[in-house]
């Protein structure tokens, strides 16, 4: 009987859960938005989903914000380069294009986050006391 309920239980957790309404929403507009439903859609958590859609709807997708859409794939482009993201910088590089960005633009993205991230790991490796850099710097 125990190995029953247990195997019962250990079926239960198999079984994918039904969508939610609120992924459904947000699977309906990413469609709608993008044209298609891209498969990796399908892999993302349906508790995850309506929040991350709307968090990228708002903020990446948006005109109505202080970023431009070139100055925001820009930023991207280059945090995708740091982490690195193949998948991102692919996008990135595509939108940045598509927002206008000439390949020097692209270029020197990417250049400055590397050259940000080479100096973060000397003042970091260094242990480069903030206070004193902040003086010297003109910071308070």
């Amino acid at each position: 009987m125990a190995r029953l309920l247990i195997a019962a239980a250990l079926t239960a957790f198999a079984l994918p859960a039904a969508a939610s309404p609120e992924s459904d929403a947000a699977r309906s507009d990413i469609e709608a938005t993008l044209g298609g439903l891209p498969t990796f859609i399908s892999q993302i958590a349906d508790s995850a989903l309506p929040g991350l859609w709307q968090q990228t709807k708002a903020l990446e997708f948006s005109t109505d914000t202080a970023l431009d859409p070139k100055t925001k794939a820009l930023i991207s482009l280059g945090v995708s380069a740091q982490i690195p993201c193949t998948y991102c910088i692919w996008m990135d590089t595509n939108s940045a294009r598509q927002a206008g960005a000439s390949d020097q633009e692209i270029a020197e993205a990417v250049a400055i986050a590397g050259m940000t991230r080479n100096w973060s790991t000397i003042f970091n490796g260094l242990q480069v006391d903030l206070a004193t850099f902040q003086a010297e710097l003109g910071g308070n």
